[in-house]
């Protein structure tokens, strides 16, 4: 156990893992089959998020929200429109954004969240 801690420390201390991948953030967005405003999202930012700095810090994980949700997320209340992007560490909720009204609102809410977590955009 010490031994494998060590191993962790140094690799973020090379810069081999970021905090974040220590620290379990993730961007969780609760989608349904039909829902306009996560296909216009899916369109305008889902084909690159996974590239951005902050998708590096929280990567994307997709919900359906039709569907039992899986038990890590079961502690997240209140979902009830589509997309509802919620940011996570350690599985417990950190912020959200309920809908999607274009590029800027969502960029600005989430880098907001991002930094409750440790993240400094450059």
């Amino acid at each position: 156990m010490i031994a494998r801690l060590y191993f962790v420390v140094v690799l973020i201390t090379l810069g081999v893992l970021n905090t974040a991948q220590a620290a379990d953030v993730r961007l969780v967005m609760f989608e349904a089959e039909g829902c306009t405003y996560c296909e216009q999202w899916n369109e305008d930012i889902g084909s690159f998020y996974g590239g951005t700095e902050e998708g590096k810090w929280a990567p994307l994980r997709r919900v359906d929200d039709d569907i039992a949700w899986p038990e890590e997320l079961l502690s997240i209340k209140g979902v009830v429109f589509t997309p509802t992007f919620v940011v996570t560490q350690n599985n417990r909720e950190v912020g959200r954004i309920t809908g999607y009204p274009g590029e800027d609102y969502f960029w600005g809410y989430l880098v907001n969240i991002l930094k409750e977590t440790g993240f400094q955009p450059d």
